[in-house]
């Protein structure tokens, strides 16, 4: 007998490879990103499914923004030419 057996289906932990396969499958390009956003905006019944696509889509939002503030910092500073420069080197 299990300890999950008198859990809710609501609340039941994931697996390892549970987490696994949803990270293979958040991986996908396009469908991964609409599977993604499903799941952290209603399409899952599982509290633990959803709170794991909600936390993948943050860390999303924050790669982002990362690399728009590191695209911004290069075109301010005008570090284009001088990359483009050393490549033609």
């Amino acid at each position: 007998m299990s300890n999950n057996d008198n859990i809710p289906e609501k609340f039941k932990p994931i697996s390892m490879w549970g987490y696994f396969g949803y990270e293979i499958l958040f991986s996908i390009p396009v469908i991964g990103f609409i599977v993604l956003l499903v799941f952290a905006f209603g399409g899952a019944t599982n509290v633990n499914l959803k709170n794991f696509a909600r936390s993948k889509f943050c860390y999303l939002i924050l790669v982002v923004v990362f690399f728009a503030v590191i695209l911004a910092i290069v075109l301010a500073t005008g570090s284009v030419a001088y990359l483009t420069d050393v490549i033609n080197y």
